[in-house]
């Protein structure tokens, strides 16, 4: 007798790193503006997705196929065995085609058969001799077994199961199951070795206390139908596709809710949904894929792990993101099925067109370990570690997407924002390129480098970070959209920060954070921009303002926290215009996250009036100023781009040249890795230096 409990299995998980193989070979020293230019052109998201600009439902299209048989007919016109449930045993009207055996009923050939009534302890088992399509109809039936799967399909050429209208019907398992010598299989309360498909309007009930609830070694589809599982492990499991067409499923699993494990064909392994209704809660991932996950639509309620914590740990408070380990060999198993609680997951690639979806996981919400596409649909999120994570790559190219609680809000190697409406809120960094260790994958590490791009091209973004805003590791680029930053209150961080240059050419970038790591665009931006350092520190909902010569709006922004900068990048920025900023006053416009679009601006308190000469104006109140230079991890100002591309304030100004210099280098090791955050700190701490949060995050 075998009681199976749930295991911790390891995956072995392996990225390929396409876009450091684009740029292999080009500089790394960021002065040279032109070969930088050139290689962040030559990365976005789309060209490391497998979707790139498909159509989501399209591709779907041409991996999976519906056959007739697929979708419900009324049986009553074919020619059918009638199975009547008695209990401890069956009656069979025209039985040449099933055998009773007490409470064991085999089904021998192909045929429609509908079952009715109530078994007590007992099995249906398809076991065909035929290469046909077997067809149960349930029709008000009961199937209760306390040592094996109720219902068995041990061999056919194709299965599907249709549930009635107006009728419930329930299959469950016992805890254990009198499986012969060392056979691990059947595992689940409805389990089919062959394709297998589920149709209907009527309701089945399936509980699945031994293991898994419904699986399929081959294919799985549901094209329709009520289905509600509680699981013991997992709900759903199809090894070579997992296919919803519609229907409506909910599912309660002690493992993954819905699932895909063929891991040695990567053209299987895929679950692909093109409508229906999901309620899921799940222990471990809600849906797990292990090649592509492909959403075109349906309504989606997703909680793993319990949902997101109430507070989510930040690198300040020294608490750990879930998932995170220490491993960092390039090919280990490092994730434990049991330790992982995503919302979307997907090995190869998760793709989102449409349906609406409302995730609370404790681990990631969407999670890939190679992209991220996603062109429509309305996504909410709640999470108690990454918003949307992709080892290699993230494509936003539509989409509603407000993630209302992360510990990293958008982090991949390479982020193409092209359009789509987002909103993050993060406990660290809003949208990071080129960082975060979850734990999923040991290649996604912390690495700086020219491959590391976020792009934005189009869209409407807000941030409200309480690290970076805007994090690259690499470039930023944008071209066209709308950025907000409500950024940091603590000095550590910054509203933007980037390693290599920042190419702003269109659209327009509001950044509002505190002073202590403040940057701007790179000094050969092709668009005009202002940084103003204030005094002192402005309070949340303190509304700035930017006009022309005019009389003209700029920009009329309050930012969601507290801010001491801004900076502000806009097509009405014109070289030799003049510009006043004011600070409080009123607005009549419409405000979305501390923007105003159209309206009349009142009231305000001029701070300081100026004249653009230059790519990067920079002020205080008594007007322009020049970037102070020497700020840590080599980081320079007034415009220049130095090799980390930035425009830094300098938070050791304070300090004698000495220690400064030694804080520094201090700060370049923990940077290159060759010591680690907390012997950094305490390495400053010997010097005097106290800045907890100052390290790169």
């Amino acid at each position: 007798m075998k009681k199976l409990s749930k295991k911790s299995r390891y995956t072995t998980l392996t990225v390929s790193f396409m876009c450091a193989a684009l740029l292999f070979g080009c500089s790394n020293n960021s002065s040279e503006s032109d070969a930088a230019n050139s290689s962040v052109a030559m990365v976005n998201a789309e060209s490391l997705s497998t979707i790139g600009d498909k159509n989501i439902a399209d591709v779907i299209s041409g991996i999976v196929t519906y056959d007739k048989d697929d979708l419900y007919t009324d049986w009553k016109s074919e020619d059918t065995t009638s199975i009547e449930l008695t209990g401890s045993g069956a009656t069979v009207e025209d039985s040449g085609g099933v055998i009773v055996d007490g409470n064991i009923i085999t089904i021998k050939t192909s045929g429609t058969y509908v079952i009715s009534g109530k078994l007590n302890d007992g099995q249906i088992i398809v076991d065909a001799e035929d290469k046909a399509t077997v067809r149960l109809v349930l029709n008000g039936a009961e199937i209760n077994s306390s040592s094996n799967s109720p219902i068995y399909v041990k061999k056919a050429e194709k299965t599907v199961i249709s549930l009635e209208d107006g009728t419930e019907n329930s299959i469950s398992d016992g805890e254990t199951y009198n499986l012969e010598g060392s056979e691990d299989e059947p595992n689940a309360a409805l389990f089919s070795k062959g394709n297998l498909t589920i149709n209907g309007t009527g309701k089945m009930v399936v509980k699945g206390n031994y293991n898994n609830g419904i699986t399929s070694k081959d294919d799985l589809k549901i094209t329709s139908g009520t289905i509600e599982i509680e699981a013991a492990d997992d709900g759903l499991m199809g090894r070579d596709l997992l296919a919803v067409k519609d229907g409506d499923i909910t599912i309660n699993a002690g493992g993954d809710a819905v699932k895909s494990t063929n891991d040695k064909d990567a053209s299987k392994g895929v679950i692909a949904i093109e409508g229906g209704n999901f309620d899921l809660v799940a222990a471990n991932d809600g849906f797990q894929a292990v090649t592509s996950l492909l959403i075109a639509d349906g309504d989606f309620n997703i909680s793993t792990g319990g949902g997101s914590p109430e507070m989510i740990a930040t690198k300040e408070s020294g608490g750990e993101r879930p998932g995170q380990t220490t491993t960092t060999t390039a090919t280990a198993a490092t994730e434990s099925e049991s330790d992982s609680a995503k919302g979307l997951k997907a090995g190869t690639e998760v793709g989102i067109g449409g349906g609406t979806f409302e995730i609370d996981s404790l681990d990631d919400a969407v999670h890939s370990n190679n992209s991220v596409t996603i062109t429509g649909g309305k996504i909410n999120i709640a999470t108690g570690d990454d918003g949307i994570h992709g080892d290699s790559a993230i494509l936003t190219k539509g989409g509603d997407i407000t993630i209302s609680k992360s510990y990293e809000g958008i982090e991949s190697l390479v982020i193409t924002i092209a359009a789509g409406d987002i909103e993050v809120n993060s406990s660290d960094d809003g949208i990071n390129v080129g960082g975060g260790v979850d734990g999923s994958n040991p290649d996604m590490q912390s690495t700086t480098s020219e491959s590391n791009l976020l792009s934005i091209n189009g869209g409407n973004v807000y941030v409200n970070a309480q690290g970076d805003g805007l994090d690259s590791n690499g470039s930023i680029s944008m071209t066209d959209g709308t950025v907000m930053v409500s950024g940091p209150t603590n000095n550590g961080n910054g509203s933007l920060d980037y390693d290599q240059t920042f190419d702003i050419s269109g659209g327009t970038l509001i950044a509002a954070g505190s002073s202590g790591m403040v940057q701007a665009v790179s000094e050969d931006a092709k668009q005009y921009s202002m940084l103003m350092t204030y005094p002192e520190t402005k309070a949340a909902g303190t509304i700035l303002h930017l006009e022309d010569s005019k009389g003209n709006t700029v920009v009329t922004f309050a930012p969601e926290k507290d801010y001491q900068s801004v900076f502000i990048s806009s097509p009405k920025l014109e070289k030799d215009g003049t510009y006043t900023l004011y600070t409080d006053g009123s607005s009549t416009g419409s405000e979305a996250n501390g923007f105003y679009k159209e309206g009349n601006y009142t009231g305000g308190t001029k701070v300081v009036e100026f004249t653009i000469a230059d790519t990067v104006t920079w002020l205080n109140e008594s007007g322009i100023t020049t970037a102070q230079s020497g700020g840590p991890c080599g980081g320079g100002r007034g415009g220049q781009a130095p090799q980390d591309g930035g425009n830094r304030a300098d938070m050791f100004s304070n300090l004698d040249e000495a220690t400064r210099t030694k804080a520094q280098e201090i700060m370049e090791k923990e940077r290159a890795g060759t010591i680690t955050r907390e012997e950094a700190q305490a390495q400053l701490a010997e010097l005097g230096v106290d800045f907890p949060g100052m390290m790169r995050q």
